[in-house]
């Protein structure tokens, strides 16, 4: 080669240098990561191409790293299957950016493509770190003893990526004592990362069920004493790990004796105090972090708003509200997304749904927690048509989403709407969970309609969801709501656990089934058992006692609400107790009790006076009562209704029709009655003097053919039960139209030899349709279960399940003018209480002891 030649190749090399160190420094540029890093990259890589420079090794790798970084992945891809023998820089790059993206399977065809002689730990450490960020730490455990079995020497980045991966998957101390062994031989266990990864590891076998919590606990916290360097990470990991463990004493300890306030660690203590509850204690903490000029964050907000939402603080979470306005001026999205969603929660569980939406509306962000946020408020505030609204809306979903969708329908009384939303949720491929499931039950306890509910029931069992709480506690009501209480009973005996909702829930069923001893001896079994009453477990005693006439035992519960429990009654309270003084003719004591009212009556007790004058003749008492309400609820139907049928009852018709017309002046509709029965999964509702039913003539043709035979056996229409002014024959023609006769006439005609009758009715049955069916269930040889607006009523060989005793308060009431038809019974039923029984699930045997 020729001087000249060697010194144009010298020339030439010398430019390229200088192209190459001027790329290299125009993508340095691209880091660190920002919006246009990639969009830069692109560009300079064009450059590239158009000039007809070829790049090396290092501007490759710096390529590949910025399309890695700025998640373009098939820019990193095609540029990476371009090189012809890429290094182990490279291959770690792309196995990184595969990992962060979850494609753990294409990194590992990365690594496995990657040549024995070039890999390094660098590129085991990359694949291992991938198996523990996705979860799956026996593959990383794998790969670490493939990696010493090919003399790869693993490092510090090695011990803490492994170390990571074992916390997932370590749940006894032997797997945390043979690493640490291990770790300790390969003279890292005085390096600050590992020895941390190491205290993580021990603490989350710590919450495994299989291990001894306070052994490992107290191995962490000696690695934690004993080591020589501790950063920030190390005490956060050792007080998150307390608190976690939910030792606050120890964690707080710890956190006394920090050198700095570092705020994760303020975080966790504050998140621990509320998660345990400890309000107070949260709050003192997040005044001192104030105090003391500690940066607080959107984890700091949003635990302590999560607190004032829990517990009613609305003034405290308002003034943080306000707090926040005035020094985060300028936040990030996750600050503004997270703390706006733990506002929007405070406003609606507070009430206030208004600023709630507020909010809602104001946020440039949302994701699918402020979405289920808002469907909650809503939810919560009764706003069903607002919430369906919503939901139809939401860009997205998950099984929150429905849950609260179809817990919302059930508890607001619209049951069809639930079932089908639930049904709705499984074709759109979600999969119910336990709380789904007590939403579709509570639904079926509002529609009484007991076999959806069996088979809910045994889908929970198939589903392993047999053991939840909730799902249980909508089994109970669920049960009791369609006249089974001994399934509610069995429901209740066999949950693993129960809370003092599934308390309530058992002691009102039997209550509600006359059942009230039980119901007591259920009460006191529960305090016995250290579980705390609240103020709805004294609403289903109060009412189990007013049911069974219990008055001694019902004034002495009620004394002990605020002497013994702390609970201050509410207006609810005192009208169940007025409401047990009133059935059980205790006029003077009812006045007394509403003369120490420590607030103006409102309608409850009102409506209360009104039932027991009703039910004991007190015209002038309860015409009073019926005038206080007509104030306090004008458009209520129920108040003009009884008052009206009271007029009725002696013959005052020129009352009636004033009462009437005041209803029509004020635009007052009552509501009908109806009654339904299923009859091949099918409802079918029915009217008084229905003529609407496709099949109604056949229904009233065969009504004429058992009043014939219902007549032989002795059976006479009782017309005083026709609040009307007309002819003797015209009421007989009314009894023979009410809605439930019809309902039972239709099932007898459509419904298989020896099926059960079960029909529902919204109203009260009427004392005729009472004798009748006890009269049409000898006739036909069947047995007819009507459930009315109070209670169950079972119709078998001329006999109901109430004893007679039905019947002889409806006649004592309407000789005295009026038109109640509760019952109370004192039939005891079978069982571990006191006259409850073991055998549940058959409709026969339920027939037998339900009410």
């Amino acid at each position: 080669m020729t001087n000249a030649a060697a010194k144009y190749l010298n020339l030439r090399q010398i430019d390229i240098r200088k192209v190459a160190n001027s790329y290299a420094a125009q993508l340095q540029l691209c880091c660190p990561q920002s919006p246009i890093s990639h969009s830069l990259a692109r560009t300079i890589h064009a450059h590239m191409i158009a000039s007809g420079f070829k790049p090396r090794g290092h501007i490759l790798n710096r390529l590949i790293d910025v399309y890695c970084k700025s998640s373009n992945l098939v820019y990193a891809k095609h540029l990476f299957d371009e090189i012809p023998d890429p290094d182990v820089v490279a291959r770690t790059t792309l196995i990184a950016a595969y990992s962060a993206s979850g494609d753990v399977k294409f990194a590992r065809e990365v690594f496995e493509n990657t040549p024995l002689n070039i890999r390094d730990s660098v590129c085991y450490n990359a694949m291992i770190t991938a198996y523990s960020h996705n979860d799956d730490g026996h593959a990383a455990i794998e790969l670490f003893n493939d990696m010493r079995r090919k003399s790869f020497r693993p490092d510090n980045f090695t011990y803490t990526s492994v170390l990571g991966a074992l916390s997932l998957i370590a749940d006894r101390e032997t797997h945390c004592e043979q690493l640490h062994g291990v770790v300790v031989k390969s003279g890292t266990g005085l390096v600050t990362s590992v020895v941390n990864a190491l205290i993580s590891v021990y603490i989350k076998c710590a919450s495994s069920p299989l291990s001894s919590s306070s052994w490992l606990m107290g191995a962490a916290r000696k690695l934690f004493g004993e080591m020589p360097v501790k950063d920030e990470l190390s005490w956060t990991t050792i007080i998150t790990g307390y608190v976690r463990n939910d030792n606050l004493d120890a964690a707080r300890q710890v956190f006394e004796g920090m050198d700095e306030n570092l705020v994760v660690a303020w975080n966790a203590i504050i998140s621990g105090y509320v998660h345990k509850g400890f309000v107070s204690e949260a709050l003192d903490m997040f005044i001192k972090m104030h105090l003391l000029g500690i940066k607080l964050d959107e984890f700091t907000y949003t635990s302590v708003l999560s607190a004032c939402a829990d517990t009613g603080l609305f003034l405290h979470g308002k003034q943080v509200h306000a707090y926040i306005l005035r020094t985060e001026a300028e936040t990030g999205r996750d600050f503004s997304l997270s703390v706006n969603n733990a506002l929007i929660t405070l406003y609606w569980k507070c009430g206030n749904v208004d600023e709630a939406l507020k909010i809602f509306n104001r946020m440039t962000i949302r994701d699918l927690v402020s979405w289920n946020a808002i469907l909650s408020a809503y939810v919560s505030a009764g706003k069903i048509t607002n919430a369906k609204s919503f939901f139809d809306a939401m860009p997205e979903r998950n099984p929150l989403t429905w849950t609260v969708m179809i817990s919302g329908f059930a508890q607001n009384g619209f049951g069809e709407e639930s079932l089908k939303l639930f049904n709705e949720m499984r074709l759109d491929g979600f999969e119910p969970c336990d709380y789904a499931f007590a939403g579709a039950i509570t639904s079926c306890a509002v529609l009484a309609a007991l076999e959806q509910g069996r088979q809910l029931h045994a889908q929970l069992v198939r589903l392993g969801f047999n053991s939840s709480l909730s799902a249980g506690n909508a089994l109970i009501t669920m049960y009791a709501r369609c006249g089974i209480v001994e399934a509610a009973h069995c429901v209740f005996l066999t949950m693993p656990s129960v809370d003092s909702i599934s308390w309530n829930a058992m002691i009102a069923a039997l209550g509600q089934h006359g059942h009230g001893v039980q119901a007591l001896h259920l009460f006191e079994q529960m305090l016995k058992e250290d579980i705390l009453p609240d103020r709805i477990t004294f609403l289903t005693v109060l009412t189990a006692c007013s049911h069974a006439g219990l008055v001694k035992e019902g004034r002495r519960y009620f004394d002990s609400m605020y002497a013994l429990h702390g609970i201050s009654p509410g207006e609810d309270h005192y009208a169940r107790l007025i409401d047990l003084l009133c059935r059980a003719g205790k006029f003077s004591e009812a006045k007394d009790v509403m003369k120490s009212l420590p607030f103006e009556p409102g309608a409850p007790i009102w409506e209360a006076l009104l039932a027991g004058c009703r039910l004991h003749g007190k015209m002038d008492l309860g015409i009073q009562a019926a005038e206080r309400l007509f104030e306090l609820m004008p458009q209520h139907d129920g108040t003009y209704i009884l008052l009206s049928n009271i007029y009725a009852t002696v013959g005052l018709w020129d009352d009636v029709a004033k009462v009437r017309k005041l209803m029509r002046d004020r635009g007052v509709k009552k509501e009908p009655g109806c009654s339904w029965i299923e009859v091949d999964n099918k409802v079918h509702v029915f009217l008084v003097d229905d003529t609407m039913h496709p099949e109604v003539q056949a229904v009233y043709n065969y009504l004429e053919e058992l009043r014939l035979k219902m007549r032989k056996q002795g059976y006479v229409p009782d017309t005083k039960y026709v609040l009307h002014d007309m002819e003797s024959e015209q009421k007989e023609y009314v009894l023979s139209t009410h809605s439930e006769k019809l309902a039972v006439a239709y099932g007898l005609l459509k419904l298989p030899l020896g099926a059960l009758i079960r029909v529902f009715k919204n109203l009260r049955i009427c004392g005729d349709c009472h004798n009748a069916f006890k009269f049409m269930s000898k006739v036909v040889g069947r047995e007819i279960i009507v459930r009315d607006g109070k209670r169950f009523h079972h119709f078998k060989d001329g006999e109901c399940s109430c004893g007679n005793y039905c019947m002889k308060a409806i006649n004592r009431e309407v000789e005295t003018g009026q038109t109640s038809f509760e019952v109370v019974v004192s039939k005891p039923v079978r069982g571990t209480l006191p006259g409850m029984g073991h055998q549940v699930g058959l409709e026969a045997e339920a027939a037998t002891i339900v009410l």
